[in-house]
């Protein structure tokens, strides 16, 4: 997804969503060595969005590439190439070591490492996947792996629906269990699942992402086959169990003498409410219930919220005792990918067949924070100055969460590169490195934003306020 920025934390997350929304002043002078030492700073992309070659050295389709094949992306856009990271890697690894980055987030794709879903590795996948880590490793570069990042192989889809059957729950704890095997060796920072939360919405409420399922009236597009009212409960619902699973598996067989950490990435932000009415005010928390805690309260406390159960009643799954038991503490950190600010009041509960959103039963009354800066179809920015400030408000904000005790461990600006965004395809970058999608070579560029990254990175003062004196200069002659 679009995130400008992803941080890893303990479980004391409101006091950081609090501290990043101005209830602390962020600070505005630091340097990188106003951070702890185990602190890390990095970027990330994620496989489909970023490789291309789908059709290279054994890979097979995942749900994505069926989903825009249909056309069902802005300007009928694909991921055939992408970002041409299957090609590019070796590049790119350069530029990472030139950026000083501290830590690096990919994911895999499990449609190239394990081609039909469970059974046989392929080999070549492995080999793209090794030849990265080792890299990395070799450079000091910190390796964080996602396991899932919304490409599903197409074979699991079509045979059992996914994320919809319990099915899937042993097929994800093998290919997981291949990952650590493989790369565990190097990598010590896991992921489980990206965004199960708004991934669901996404894929099976307003149809808007691979496998694009939805019904009627609730879609943002017109879909075929689908169950709006029901099928994001039971994605959620076993996206947990899955997650809760590999966490056993990884703690029982591969987390030696406590090295090593899993977590979950979760899609957040923060709600306030419109008015100090007492119903905007529970609209404010009931909105925080359905968004965020729909997936961090079971893995905290074993449960759903309690809103939740009352509003969905028997379409929201319910977990066994000993399932509750399982999902509960399965997770060593949290991270947060967290996107902008919002107000919300309420809106009455429908009557008749509702969705997740009618459920929630919020209106969004526009943003409180401005969201994260993006460049437009023309792709032709290098003078990213607004990200600049973006980078620094949010780095601003996390040092003084850090200093009011937030236990944040690391900072991932999304992304490293230019790559095929979810809902936009290419209408839409973040990338510190521009990529020329019009160019069959893919060309990459150093945003200013890159320059000043990598200058904090290096803990060079004097680079930094070259590099925010050239973006004023810049700005002033625009």
């Amino acid at each position: 997804m679009a995130a400008i920025a992803t941080v890893y934390l303990s479980l004391l997350l409101p006091q950081l969503l609090l501290l990043l929304h101005g209830a602390a002043p962020a600070v505005l002078g630091f340097t990188r060595g106003d951070f702890p030492e185990d602190f890390v700073f990095g970027s990330a992309t994620s496989s489909y969005q970023y490789e291309g070659g789908v059709d290279e050295d054994g890979r097979s389709p995942s749900n994505w590439d069926i989903f825009t094949h249909e056309g069902k992306m802005p300007g009928r856009s694909t991921a055939d190439v992408a970002a041409d990271g299957y090609h590019k890697y070796k590049d790119d690894l350069k530029l990472m070591v030139e950026t000083n980055l501290e830590a690096y987030r990919l994911s895999i794709s499990w449609s190239r490492l394990i081609p039909n879903g469970r059974g046989a590795v392929n080999p070549k996948g492995l080999q793209y996947y090794n030849y990265i880590i080792d890299e990395l490793v070799k450079n000091g570069i910190q390796v964080h792996i996602m396991i899932y990042q919304l490409d599903l192989p197409q074979v699991l889809e079509d045979e059992y629906g996914g994320w919809l059957s319990p099915r899937i729950l042993e097929d994800f704890k093998a290919y997981a269990d291949v990952c650590f095997r493989e790369f565990g060796d190097r990598v010590s920072h896991w992921i489980t699942i990206d965004e199960p939360n708004v991934a669901s919405i996404g894929s099976y409420d307003s149809g808007q992402l691979a496998p694009g399922r939805c019904s009627d009236p609730f879609g943002i597009r017109k879909c075929t086959i689908g169950n709006s009212s029901v099928e994001p409960y039971i994605a959620v619902h076993n996206m947990l169990l899955a997650h809760a699973s590999v966490t056993k598996l990884y703690r029982e067989k591969y987390q030696v003498a406590g090295k090593g950490v899993i977590g979950i990435s979760v899609y957040t932000f923060w709600a306030y409410p419109l008015t100090n009415s007492t119903v905007d005010l529970e609209a404010t928390k009931r909105c925080q219930d359905f968004m965020l805690h729909w997936t961090l309260r079971p893995l905290v406390f074993g449960d759903y919220p309690q809103v939740m159960k009352n509003i969905v009643g028997s379409r929201l799954p319910s977990f066994t005792k000993a399932q509750s038991e399982d999902v509960k503490g399965s997770l060593d950190f949290i991270g947060m990918n967290h996107y902008y600010s919002l107000y919300v009041n309420d809106r009455p509960l429908g009557k008749g067949a509702r969705d997740f959103v009618a459920d929630m039963s919020v209106y969004y009354r526009g943003s409180k924070t401005d969201p994260p800066p993006g460049y437009g179809s023309s792709n032709d920015t290098i003078h990213d100055h607004d990200r600049i400030d973006y980078l620094k408000s949010y780095i601003g904000s996390i040092l003084t969460a850090l200093r009011n005790g937030a236990n944040v461990k690391g900072y991932f600006v999304w992304s490293f590169v230019d790559v095929f965004e979810y809902l936009s395809g290419y209408g839409q970058s973040y990338g510190l490195y521009r990529v020329d999608f019009a160019d069959e070579s893919r060309p990459r560029q150093a945003r200013l934003s890159a320059r000043w990254y990598s200058g904090f990175l290096k803990n060079r003062e004097t680079d930094v306020q070259n590099e925010l004196s050239m973006a004023a200069e810049s700005r002033a002659q625009q």
